[in-house]
């Protein structure tokens, strides 16, 4: 295991596995099928201030080479999540976990943050800034660097731990926006998140999900996201989560040489709950295959 240890802000992972927020729970799930303390760690349902129930249904598509979903952040708000998630947790995880932020004001991330802050089982904030800014009038907080910066700067004055901003691939210029997060202190950047998608249904002739688009995840992001990941691994210094459709050791190898320290799994969970024990299972025997004798080495190996 030693050969596929990576450090991510400061912290170090048995391997770089994670499973994405949205499609682990809080863990304890998975927990009754396999011995999930095999994992780097995993990021948690994203979490709100408030509960919050989500979108009406349906809101799952199936798609040819993946899903789109508009669950709405269906959570039951931080206070709950601190004393009854992740007590459960605690009792079948005992590394830390990555705790998911959403808010729909600087404030609301503001105030979950520092209330995960506090809790010892948190290891990194995953900052989700592909929310509505309900101030800026509906936009996304990830579609422009100085609003994804203003929420960076609010997070990282009331926290002590690694914050991650997990951006939106819905931008014309993701690098600027990275660019614009490390430079208020973003201590690491995940992306992808999911695209922008829709479906019709043909007999009624009307959207298939409620809310009528919703995101679009699975293996046919994987090239947008290995693209994404190199483009803002080469802009800045801090270390990058890389995600969106990945599925497979090999995926893995290619994200980290695309410059990823670590790689989440996301929609490929839904299919195979047991995917990220295999990709680990598979990961020396591929490491073997192409001669890696460790995972640090390579990344950002292609430049």
């Amino acid at each position: 295991m030693g050969k596929m240890k990576v450090d991510l802000c400061g912290i170090e992972l048995d391997n770089p596995i994670i499973p994405a927020s949205g499609t682990f729970g809080y863990g304890y799930e998975f927990a009754e099928l396999y011995d999930i303390n095999i994992l780097g760690t995993f990021s948690f349902k994203g979490t709100t201030k408030d509960p919050r129930f989500g979108n009406p249904t349906p809101r799952i598509a199936e798609c040819s080479s993946g899903m789109i979903n508009a669950v709405g952040l269906q959570n039951p708000g931080v206070e709950k999540v601190i004393s009854e998630e992740l007590p459960k947790l605690s009792e079948c995880f005992n590394k830390k976990v990555m705790a998911n932020v959403s808010g729909f004001s600087v404030e609301d991330y503001a105030y979950t943050c520092e209330k995960l802050d506090k809790c010892d089982q948190v290891g990194w904030l995953e900052v989700n800034v592909s929310c509505p800014n309900v101030h800026g009038g509906g936009m996304s907080f990830g579609t422009s660097p100085e609003a994804a910066a203003e929420v960076t700067r609010a997070v990282k004055a009331v926290t002590t731990k690694p914050v991650l901003i997990k951006l939106s691939p819905n931008v014309t210029d993701i690098v600027s926006i990275a660019k614009a997060c490390e430079e208020a202190g973003a201590d690491g950047i995940s992306l992808i998140n999911t695209l922008l998608g829709m479906r019709i249904d043909l007999k009624r002739r009307t959207p298939v999900i409620a809310n009528k688009m919703g995101g679009f995840s699975g293996s046919a992001i994987f090239p947008v996201a290995v693209r994404m990941v190199y483009q803002v691994a080469n802009a800045v210094e801090i270390p990058v989560v890389g995600m969106g459709g990945v599925s497979s050791a090999e995926d893995v190898i290619e994200m980290m040489l695309a410059g990823a320290t670590a790689v989440e799994i996301g929609a490929a969970n839904l299919v195979d709950p047991f995917v990220c024990r295999d990709i680990i299972r598979d990961l020396p025997s591929v490491m073997e295959k192409y001669g890696i004798t460790s995972l640090k080495e390579i990344i950002g190996g292609v430049r």
